[in-house]
């Protein structure tokens, strides 16, 4: 199951020069899987991403309780100095947060709702039914 984690993490961070790093965070806050870009200096240190990551996932669940009236969450992202944090809530038929992937882009990246809906959503679309299995 790691090597599933580990290999849907590196996929998302191969599909764009502009992402420095990927996790899968499951509904616990526990990071299951990340990758990060060839050459990148993180920002945060081990402990940090998981605090993050938990923060990350005690947001959605409050995001999460609007989806039946406002629709489905594509995407949330915080626009800091450093960086573009963007985090991709994944729910089942019954509206429970399973996992909530979390990336990063360059700071200077323009496009990035371009790249999140035509690059990073159809891969968590193809992997949608699969992961939720795992779930």
């Amino acid at each position: 199951m790691a090597n599933f984690f580990k290999s849907f993490c590196d996929t998302i961070t191969r599909s764009d020069k502009n992402i420095r790093f990927a996790a899968i965070v499951d509904h616990h806050g526990t990071i299951l899987a990340s990758s990060e870009r060839k050459g990148i200096k993180p920002l945060l240190n081990e402990e940090q991403t998981s605090q993050y990551a938990l923060a990350a996932v005690t947001r959605q669940y409050t995001r999460i309780r609007w989806q039946s009236i406002l629709g489905k969450i594509d995407y949330t992202c915080s626009y800091y100095e450093k960086l573009l944090r963007i985090t991709i809530p994944i729910t089942d038929s019954r509206n429970h947060l399973c996992f909530v992937i979390i990336f990063t882009f360059d700071v200077t990246t323009k496009n990035f709702h371009q790249i999140i809906m035509n690059k990073i959503k159809p891969i968590v679309i193809g992997k949608e039914k699969e992961l939720l299995n795992r779930a």
